[in-house]
């Protein structure tokens, strides 16, 4: 070999070697891999959990880990399944306590401390009252007063007893049914946050049906994870990827929204708000939405629905009273107005 082909060799060497020294510095500077699950069916409605990390095996993992721990917490705590715990509680409280699992027993207990807290407007025994606007929807003729009456005297979380040694529920009133969809979506965000940092991804965002926590790094190298709220004069019941009315800005935190133009009931001709005011048996239609930030999705969940019932003044003026926690209210009069509490800017790009 010539001494000339020698140095060509060698320099192709030379060349090779800086070029793979300059590929691991890219990748070691280059943002994390981004991974989404698309939307899939958990919990009556859409999830859908986007992982950040450098190895996309890892957020795939997490991805299902995530996903396994939503489907537990439908399982548990689905009232239209009839061998889930929530059912099971529901046919057997009053007879005798209940023993479930630790995560029921905690979600209930949340429960009922958010319930005082809100002077029950945010309460889970609601399921009377929600059955009977259920059945009037079938039968298009709002319930009498008789009737709601006759519900409301089956709701109350004072009527819950609990017994926290043995994990056992039980109900102080025949008749008494417990729905847990004012804070289960939440709760199953929460648990799946946790799967996720224990997978080791370096940030996520878990969205199930509108109740939303993220955590971490965002993709691309953004500073946030950018969330869309929806104009709920425009909204579809079932767009998944309509425009966003407002951009929120969000990092380690939770937001929430609850609104009719989501779930509703129609009678008559007249549509009404899913949430229920167990203090007079009627649909909460005061507010367009309600969008609460708060440190997990549980509270962000159950405090959404207890300022759709409690209105304007008294749920901002709740939402003031709490530490770390933010709202954005939509007054159906003038949807183009946003209420704010006085912190909520920071949340609003």
């Amino acid at each position: 070999m010539k001494k000339t082909d020698t140095k060509f060799i060698l320099s192709l060497f030379v060349t090779a070697a800086v070029l793979g020294l300059l590929f691991v510095l890219i990748k070691r500077v280059s943002p994390p891999e981004r991974v989404d699950s698309g939307y899939r069916e958990a919990m009556g409605t859409f999830a859908r959990v986007v992982c950040v990390h450098e190895d996309p095996a890892v957020s795939r993992k997490a991805i299902e880990g995530a996903f396994d721990q939503i489907h537990q917490v439908e399982k548990l705590m689905n009232i239209y399944d009839e061998d889930s715990q929530i059912s099971k509680i529901n046919r057997a409280a009053y007879a005798e306590p209940v023993k479930v699992d630790h995560a029921v027993f905690e979600v209930i207990e949340k429960s009922v401390l958010l319930s005082g807290k809100t002077d029950g407007a945010f309460d889970i025994t609601a399921g009377p009252v929600i059955n009977l606007w259920r059945e009037a929807q079938q039968q298009d003729e709002p319930p009498t007063q008789q009737q709601i009456e006759q519900a409301l005297a089956k709701v109350g979380s004072e009527k819950i007893v609990l017994e926290r040694e043995n994990s056992t529920v039980a109900f102080s009133v025949e008749g008494m049914l417990l729905d847990l969809g004012g804070i289960a979506k939440g709760y199953a965000a929460d648990l799946a946050v946790k799967a996720i940092k224990d997978a080791g991804a370096d940030g996520a965002m878990v969205d199930i049906g509108g109740d939303i926590r993220v955590f971490g790094k965002a993709p691309k190298g953004a500073e946030y994870w950018l969330i869309g709220l929806q104009d709920p004069e425009k909204a579809e019941p079932t767009a998944l990827n309509s425009r966003p009315f407002v951009v929120l800005v969000l990092n380690d935190f939770a937001v929430t929204t609850s609104g009719h133009y989501h779930r509703f009931t129609e009678i008559d001709g007249a549509r009404h708000s899913h949430i229920i005011d167990i203090h007079t048996g009627q649909s909460a239609d005061g507010l367009a939405s309600v969008t609460v930030f708060a440190p997990t999705a549980a509270q962000a969940d159950a405090l959404a629905t207890a300022v759709a019932v409690m209105g304007k003044e008294k749920g901002l003026e709740l939402i003031e009273s709490l530490e770390n926690t933010e709202a954005i209210l939509i007054d159906p009069q003038s949807p183009e107005e946003l209420i704010k509490t006085t912190g909520a800017d920071k949340f609003i790009r």
